[in-house]
């Protein structure tokens, strides 16, 4: 079984025809599964819905006491993109040894249709939850990094390994 933990970030945001503004109103997480016909045992939970932008240090706590007070060795989270690397960061430095946890999140919108890489990324993120070895990973424009070696181009808006120090 996976478990899928859900903070927000643009993979939920929802599109303001009249303000323009995106804003959250619930997960897409479910629909995504069930249109990707996707079987494998999935328990999705929602602790947040936040900009990653936003995001707090008692944000990136909860996020680390669910992690590790779950009773799936295998976790996915969805996040923005911003702050992803940094949630990473203090997922590791937690010591969940025995899991596997891979961030993921999304450039686009869901919402917006087949223009958002979220389908992609979460499509991912699965597979790559199955297969590697406990750590914590983000996984984005269809490759994984270790916590400590990705960084997000802002100028291109691609996920890339960053050298260690």
């Amino acid at each position: 079984m996976i478990q899928v933990f859900v903070t927000g970030g643009t993979f939920d945001k929802e599109y303001n025809f009249i303000t323009g503004e995106l804003y959250f109103k619930e997960t897409h997480l479910n629909e995504m599964f069930e249109r990707g016909r996707c079987t494998l045992d999935i328990q999705v939970r929602t602790l947040m819905m936040v900009d990653s932008l936003e995001m707090t240090d008692e944000d990136r706590d909860m996020i680390v006491h669910n992690c590790r007070k779950s009773k799936f060795d295998k976790i996915i989270i969805t996040h923005g993109t911003d702050t992803i690397a940094q949630t990473a960061e203090t997922i590791a430095n937690a010591n969940l040894t025995d899991k596997t946890i891979v961030l993921t999140g999304a450039m686009i919108p869901y919402a917006f249709g087949t223009s958002s890489d979220g389908f992609f990324n979460l499509g991912s993120s699965l597979a790559f939850a199955q297969v590697l070895d406990a750590g914590v990973y983000v996984c984005m424009n269809g490759r994984y990094f270790d916590w400590n070696a990705v960084k997000k181009n802002k100028k291109t808006g691609f996920f890339e390994e960053k050298p260690l120090l």
